[in-house]
């Protein structure tokens, strides 16, 4: 027998935006919010084309980098110095 899965209400999955009003403009605009907030865009772009794991590994490692630089570059500046660090 198969599964089914359900949602609690029993509707569509998905993102809703009510127009209200009329104001189709205002909807759209928060549909496009919620959209870029869900990461919808980015997640369809990321699997429009295969992607070797090593790929994925070596851009989650550039990513890491540059977040820890970010970091590493914040606290200088709260702490009103920068250190004698090889930047590139």
């Amino acid at each position: 027998m198969a599964r089914r899965n359900y949602n609690e209400d029993n509707g569509p999955k998905g993102l809703k935006v009510e127009v209200r009003n009329g104001d189709f403009n205002y909807a759209l605009r928060k549909f496009k919010k919620k959209v870029a907030d869900d990461g919808i865009l980015q997640e369809l772009r990321q699997r429009e084309f295969y992607e070797k794991p090593s790929i994925k590994k070596a851009k989650a490692k550039k990513a890491g980098r540059a977040r820890w630089l970010k970091k590493l570059s914040k606290m200088d500046q709260d702490l009103g110095h920068v250190p004698n660090r090889k930047r590139k």
